[in-house]
């Protein structure tokens, strides 16, 4: 047996540590400028991020949930509306659907990818229906080639909700290239996370980006000149400067999570069930999700062993208390509920040593 090891679910300090001169540089640079709100250091990120992602516009915003609101918003999707979503996704994403004051219509998981099962989508379409918002969970691309598809049959825009998948690629093309618009997060602990909130809209649609900009600061023009009822959701300069020195390391991050997960996956699949990729998906690996019969017993006993875990997520979206109000119950969607009992997410990150992965492998085979 491995003597005890600490594994933490995630490591920032890890990856923070050989950036610590460089983000200190960009930290001056702004103090010294005095741009603090949206300015140079967003603008260059902006520039970056959607050269990155391979679309004509990128706007920084507040946070992932305000991200995915300001696309709705810039699209018109509004009261009396319907927008698909999958059951099995964080809050934010329904509550962001919520805020534009549309009806979440929630479908099933596909239990092999875990991400929205496209066959669900038509089935829910209806007359008020508007907009689908499908997740790339876990840092997994949805099916975008059938998403796509059933919107362009029904006349739908498509919202990808990006935020576990900065650098995934489906077939070739980055997640949140695609649809109508996509949000990302920059929560700290994401692929690319900043040292706090922070999130990002892109988009190939010249009218929506414009608005977008406004939506997001005040709906002003010019200062003090207000077109249209905004908010106030800017990405902070300061997290642009981080998330700049950051990006040029995201595609060899990415790069160590998915051989992270191929070592996992050689020493569990045995025992649990792992995680795959379809052909043409390139998984980024936000999260590595295991499925066992046994998940409380194994947390507990990692957790006895040191080593972090979580759950994402024990409660659907369709089960939360604040959906209720949308009349979904317990047994609608059975492959989402079935893992929710199941799934249990091991410590993942770029600097997950194999030493470590061999301590977590050999305390759930144990």
């Amino acid at each position: 047996m491995i003597a005890t090891m600490r594994v933490p679910f995630v490591d920032l300090q890890a990856q923070h540590a050989p950036l610590r001169e460089e983000m200190d540089r960009a930290f001056r640079g702004l103090v010294d400028r005095g741009d603090f709100i949206l300015g140079g250091a967003v603008e260059k990120f902006e520039t970056e991020y959607a050269g990155f992602i391979g679309t004509k516009h990128a706007i920084g915003v507040g946070n992932g949930l305000s991200a995915i609101e300001l696309a709705l918003r810039a699209h018109a999707v509004s009261a009396g509306d319907e927008v698909i979503t999958p059951a099995n996704t964080f809050i934010a994403t329904v509550l962001a659907i919520m805020s534009v004051g549309a009806t979440p219509v929630f479908v099933d998981m596909d239990p092999a990818t875990y991400t929205i099962d496209p066959r669900a989508i038509s089935a829910a379409v209806t007359s008020r229906t508007r907009a689908i918002v499908p997740v790339h969970l876990y840092g997994q691309p949805i099916d975008l080639d059938a998403v796509m598809a059933v919107a362009g049959r029904h006349n739908l825009l498509v919202v990808e909700d990006a935020a576990q998948a900065h650098g995934a690629r489906y077939k070739g093309r980055r997640a949140g290239s695609i649809g109508n618009s996509a949000a990302f997060s920059f929560y700290p602990s994401k692929n690319l996370g900043a040292l706090g909130d922070a999130g990002m809209i892109t988009t190939n649609d010249d009218a929506a980006a414009a608005k977008m900009r406004l939506l997001r600061n005040y709906g002003q023009r010019v200062k003090y000149h207000h077109a249209i009822a905004g908010t106030n959701s800017r990405l902070d300069a300061l997290q642009a400067a981080v998330l700049r020195v950051k990006l040029p390391h995201l595609d060899g991050w990415n790069a160590a999570r998915r051989r992270h997960a191929d070592a996992y996956a050689a020493r569990l699949a045995r025992r649990v069930r792992t995680p795959t990729a379809p052909a043409g998906i390139e998984h980024v690996y936000h999260l590595y999700v295991i499925e066992t019969g046994q998940r409380d017993a194994v947390q507990h006993r990692l957790r006895a062993r040191e080593i972090d875990t979580g759950i994402h997520y024990p409660v659907p979206a369709h089960l939360q208390e604040a959906c209720a109000w949308l009349g979904y119950k317990a047994g609608d969607f059975p492959a989402t509920e079935a893992a929710s009992a199941r799934i249990l997410s091991l410590p993942m990150y770029a600097e997950l040593t194999e030493a470590q992965i061999d301590y977590v492998a050999e305390a759930i085979n144990g």
